[in-house]
């Protein structure tokens, strides 16, 4: 007897391709790369007989918060803290995997925090600048206005002068 296959799961705010496997449709939620995709869905196969290869909209609905626990709390559930997002937090001291638009909070407030302390990555932040130390004498020039001359204000500033060579 064939399963009736869901085109589209929710999982973790989120709406996943139900035709994929599990390990490559969590690629899809924020947070969440390909290792990690692979060790929640490993955990996942352990601890409810579901290979982690079965595409996600075959898994019964019963399954989706189990597997929406996994994703939103992975240390909980064997996962190793060294593919945690956020480990040793500031606030807490905890070890925490965040996704969605908790890792897009816990991003702005970083951020914050190091402008607030006026640290160099907070300057640099602030300034729209490079952070991380590359080179910005070539390159990274897409940020701000054109400060060059450009080829059409050049000819029009140029063609007065030749008429001033030539009444000479």
């Amino acid at each position: 007897m064939e399963k009736e296959i869901r085109y589209i799961v929710r999982i973790a705010n989120k709406d996943l391709d139900g035709k994929l496997p599990i390990f490559i449709a969590l690629k899809g939620i924020k947070g969440i790369s390909h290792r990690m995709a692979k060790n929640i869905a490993i955990a996942f196969e352990k601890e409810n007989q579901v290979p982690f290869n079965s595409n996600i909209g075959l898994i019964p609905e019963n399954l989706d918060k189990k597997l929406e626990e996994i994703v939103l709390h992975p240390e909980k559930h064997g996962i190793p803290k060294w593919c945690l997002n956020r480990r040793k937090d500031l606030e807490t001291g905890e070890d925490m995997h965040m996704v969605m638009s908790d890792l897009d909070f816990g991003l702005r407030k970083d951020i914050q925090r190091m402008n607030e302390t006026k640290s160099y990555k907070g300057l640099r932040h602030s300034w729209g600048l490079t952070v991380r130390g590359q080179r910005t004498k070539s390159t990274h020039r897409g940020k701000g206005p054109v400060v060059g001359v450009t080829k059409k204000d050049a000819k029009a500033a140029a063609a007065p002068a030749k008429k001033e060579e030539k009444k000479k």
